[in-house]
């Protein structure tokens, strides 16, 4: 009997964060970098003498929130993927390196969804097509 009770205070304390747990409802989604005045801009890197081109994907906007994506061409090559918009969502945090390192090795925007992040996923492909679009325009 000794035992029990302290076993049913440190249950129930356990507990009060879980009946407590509300899951975030905003859908807002929030800025991880302003992004350019312009769909695209050029610049010419001084070292190697190859030009860079960064264009940003249109704003798709999803269940989630916003996501709009920026990549950096080294000439026809994808040299980087940036998040410009991205839904405040732990999943989508975890997502967004997976589908940038994708899209490097694929070079396209032909990568697979990330699981649990599908809607992200699906949304971020979309913007990346309309980047690769605008470039090849």
């Amino acid at each position: 009997m000794k035992r029990a009770i302290p076993v049913l205070v440190l249950s129930v304390a356990g507990l009060i964060p879980v009946w407590r747990y509300a899951p975030s409802t905003d859908t807002s989604s929030t800025e991880v970098a302003a992004p350019a005045s312009t769909p695209s801009s050029s610049s010419s890197s001084g070292s190697s003498g190859a030009s860079s081109q960064v264009v940003a994907g249109t704003t798709v906007n999803t269940e989630k929130g916003a996501v709009r994506v920026e990549v950096t061409f080294e000439g026809d090559k994808i040299a980087s993927v940036r998040m410009l918009q991205q839904p405040n969502h732990p999943q989508t945090t975890a997502a967004v390196p997976k589908l940038i390192a994708e899209t490097l090795q694929a070079q396209s925007a032909d990568i697979d969804a990330v699981s649990g992040a599908t809607i992200t996923s699906d949304g971020y492909k979309e913007s990346l097509q309309a980047a690769l679009d605008a470039k090849g325009a």
